[in-house]
Parts: C-alpha cells; sequence; structure tokens
C-alpha cells in the first residue's frame, strides 16, 4: 500500500529551528518517494477535519511535529481511523517520543517514521478530554499553567517556573476512590500516567507501560520541601508499587499503584494539567483507561508487545 503522510508543524512549541527542520522533512520524503503535504497544526486543536481527508485521498500518516499536547489533540481525533501517528519531537517535554524511544534529532525520528512498525498503545479519558501520556492535579499542573504563559519555552524557563513554584508550593486535599475503596489525603500533586516520562528524561511513573491497559498512580503526599525532594529521588530511582493499604498509606511518603479506573475529588480544586498543557479542573475527576486507543509509529526495537 502506498503511504501518504500529513505533517503538523506546532509553530510555537519548543524551541527548534522550525525552518531547518521543514527542509529536512522535505528532502527526506521526498528521496522516499512518499506523497506529503505540511500544515500548520490547528490553533483550536481540532483535528476532525482529517477524517474526510484520509477516507477520499488516502492518507495513511499523519505526523506530528510538536509536543505531547499535540500529539494528543491529533490523537483524539483519529480513534476510530485506520491510520498510523508518528511523532517529530520537537515540543518543550516530549515525553510520549521519549518512552516510545523516539529520538529527537530529526533526521533520526524520520528514520522512525520511513522504517518504523506502528503498534497500539493505550491512552485514558480525564473526564471527557483524551490524553496520551499524563496529567497531573497540583504542583506540577501550576507550573504547567504558568510554563504556558512565557513568550519563550525550553527546558531553561521550566525549570525556572518549577524552582519558583517549588518554593510557594502547598498542599492540596484529595479523595482517592480505586476498586472501591476511598482514602483521603493532602498531596503536593497526582501524576497519572500511561507512559514512564515526565519529559525531559525524568521519569516519574518508572513501571508504566504504554500498553499494558494500566494507569500509574503517583501521589507525593504532604510533607516537608526537603523530605520531598528526597522522596520523589526514591521513586525515581526504585519505582516500587505500593498498593494503598492502611499500613501502606501511612508508612509511605509516595504512593505508587496501578489501575484502569480511578476517581478523584479534588476538594480544593487544585490545578490541572493534560498532557502538559494546562487545563480547567474540576472538583471530581473520573479517570479512565482506553486500551490499545490508537497506532503509533515506534522503533522496530521498541515493539515486543503481541499485536
Amino acid at each position: 500500500m502506498q503511504r501518504k503522510i500529513i505533517y503538523f508543524i506546532n509553530p510555537v512549541s519548543g524551541t527548534k529551528n522550525k525552518a531547518s527542520a521543514i527542509k529536512i522533512i522535505e528532502q527526506r520524503t521526498q528521496q522516499q518517494n512518499i506523497p506529503y503535504e505540511i500544515l500548520d497544526t490547528n490553533a483550536q486543536g481540532d483535528y476532525h477535519f482529517l477524517k474526510e481527508r484520509i477516507d477520499q485521498e488516502g492518507f495513511t500518516d499523519i505526523v506530528v511535529c510538536g509536543g505531547d499536547g499535540t500529539v494528543s489533540q491529533v490523537a483524539a481525533s483519529l480513534m476510530e481511523e485506520d491510520v498510523s501517528i508518528g511523532i517529530i519531537p520537537m515540543g518543550s517535554g516530549n515525553g510520549l517520543a521519549l518512552a516510545a524511544k523516539i529520538p529527537r534529532d530529526v533526521s533520526k525520528a524520520l528514520d522512525v517514521i520511513f522504517t518504523g512498525k506502528a503498534s497500539y498503545i493505550d491512552s485514558f479519558f480525564i473526564n471527557d478530554t483524551f490524553s496520551c501520556m499524563l496529567c497531573g492535579l497540583g504542583f506540577d499542573a501550576q507550573v504547567a499553567h504558568d510554563f504556558a504563559g512565557e513568550p519563550t519555552r525550553g527546558l531553561g524557563t521550566y525549570i525556572k517556573k518549577s524552582i519558583e513554584n517549588f518554593i510557594i508550593a502547598k498542599p492540596y486535599s484529595f479523595e482517592i476512590i480505586n476498586k472501591g475503596k476511598s482514602f483521603a489525603v493532602d498531596a503536593f500533586f497526582i501524576s497519572i500516567a500511561n507512559a514512564n516520562q515526565f519529559g525531559n528524561q525524568f521519569t516519574i511513573a518508572p513501571k508504566a507501560s504504554l500498553h499494558d491497559g494500566l494507569l500509574d498512580i503517583v501521589v507525593v503526599k504532604k510533607m516537608s520541601k526537603l523530605r520531598m525532594l528526597l522522596a520523589i529521588a526514591r521513586q525515581v530511582t526504585a519505582g516500587k508499587i505500593n498498593e494503598h493499604s492502611e499500613k501502606t498509606f501511612h508508612e509511605k511518603d509516595v504512593l505508587y499503584f496501578q489501575t484502569a479506573q480511578l476517581i478523584i475529588h479534588n476538594l480544593e480544586q487544585a490545578p490541572l494539567h493534560i498532557d502538559g498543557d494546562p487545563a480547567n479542573t474540576a472538583k471530581k475527576i473520573i479517570i479512565k483507561i482506553i486500551p490499545q486507543a490508537f497506532k503509533l509509529i515506534q522503533p522496530l526495537s521498541k515493539i515486543s508487545q503481541p499485536k
């Protein structure tokens, strides 16, 4: 089957030189004799118009040259379409691409597009909003909100905003319901992860998998700031699953468990981010896995699960 690609370039994501990237994309795709188009990303994040183009014009691949937020928007619009989604990482964090072992270098990422294999990965819903990788409540979400308002993006800006928010961070009150059990907790943040990447090679949920049908939940509880840093460091290096029994709850600074569905009562309306982008928070948040939500083009070495 003849491939046909649409490349979406996000003109504001990340810090890479877009003109240089476009030139490489054009040269490499022409060398492959693959028909293609290059379009700007949709400012409203609505890509449902792609369905008609896929059906009528035979596009087989949609490649996002941007970050996790844009990938999530495209994937949400194409869940029921027989189309493969590729990534050329050009965002600020690129968590999904890093989790899938897709290189940051444009030419090497194109190697994956041309020689890799499309394999189904999971996603999830936060209430009615689609997420391909990660959402969070609390501290990290506030960083995402502040970061989005900055005129310049990049790792340096993200670190700056993280430090500023860490200094003033406060815990929020939550009630979490999982598998019929409810527990209350004051926490600096809650992360719901489908991938093991927080972005920029920072791992918050080491055991998370893109295709295991489970979400990894990380709850960083109320404690001193110094103790929180040490607790997160232990979490990143060990990543031990701690089911939230009464004993575990009282003994652990960080709760880490896996589930396919979760309800969070956000009692103080802590801020929310979805795939690194700021989102409107809610008092009640229902989270549910979407098994095999869409096909992601990944390096052959990354594909190990049965199809």
